[in-house]
Parts: structure tokens; C-alpha cells; sequence
């Protein structure tokens, strides 16, 4: 795929993932989240799906499951300048309320997201080894 088709298929990668965004806001407003909460959820997810999930591929959001291993063990720790284990934990955290709302969009399988859970829960002590012993 050449530059241009690949910054094309983001493109149009990205519109959706606005979509898919402002359905996730709305989503978090009716469970009655404080706004810093759904912002702080928001960032986390949009760094996901469009930084993350576009950076080298075009992976449509749906279809991110299962890149989370990778996101927490290379990118995030290496593009993030944020990134800790506090950040980590948050992170997951917000993604797993993005795919539980697009579960229950029906974007995704409901087997998608019992994956996405199993593997943050068996993965996460590797994800906060990068880490080392700094403190948060």
C-alpha cells in the first residue's frame, strides 16, 4: 500500500472512529461519570484508536482487541511521555469500558470483549514490568 492509500484508508479510519467516540461520550454520560472522568477515558481511548491503531496498520477500533500486548509492551511505554503504571491501569481501564459499549453496540462479539478482559487481567503484571520500580 502505498503512503497515499495509506493515509486515505486513516482518514477514513478516523471519521468512524469520531463516531464511534462521540457514541462512547454519550454512553459515558448516561452511567453518570463525572466529566473529568469521561474526558480522562476519552484521551485514553482516542490515543488508542487513532494513534495507536493507525500508526503503522490501518486497524478499525472493532478489530483492536486483540493489539493490546503490543500497545502496552512497545508504544505506550515508548510514545507515551505520560506513561506509568497509574497511566497503564487507566488506560485499561478505558478500554475496557470502549469495548463493553461497543459490545453492547453490537460492533464487536460479546466473545471479543470476554477476551480483551482475560487478557488485560493475565497481562497486566508484564505491561507494569516496564516500569521497573519507579513509583507512581
Amino acid at each position: 500500500m502505498s503512503y497515499e492509500d495509506f493515509e486515505r484508508a486513516s482518514e477514513v479510519i478516523r471519521a468512524e472512529n469520531n463516531v464511534l467516540l462521540d457514541g462512547f461520550e454519550k454512553w459515558l454520560s448516561r452511567s453518570g461519570l463525572k466529566e473529568k472522568t469521561i474526558r480522562k477515558h476519552m484521551q485514553n481511548t482516542d490515543f488508542y484508536i487513532n494513534d495507536y491503531l493507525l500508526y503503522d496498520d490501518c486497524t478499525r477500533a472493532k478489530d483492536g482487541v486483540s493489539s493490546l500486548n503490543g500497545f502496552f509492551n512497545w508504544f505506550f511505554p515508548r510514545k507515551a511521555m505520560w506513561s506509568s503504571k497509574a497511566a497503564t491501569k487507566e488506560t485499561a481501564a478505558s478500554l475496557k469500558k470502549f469495548y463493553k459499549y461497543l459490545a453492547e453496540l453490537g460492533a464487536t462479539k460479546p466473545a471479543d470483549y470476554l477476551f480483551l478482559l482475560s487478557e488485560i487481567k493475565s497481562e497486566m503484571p508484564e505491561w507494569l514490568e516496564n516500569y521497573g520500580d519507579r513509583y507512581d
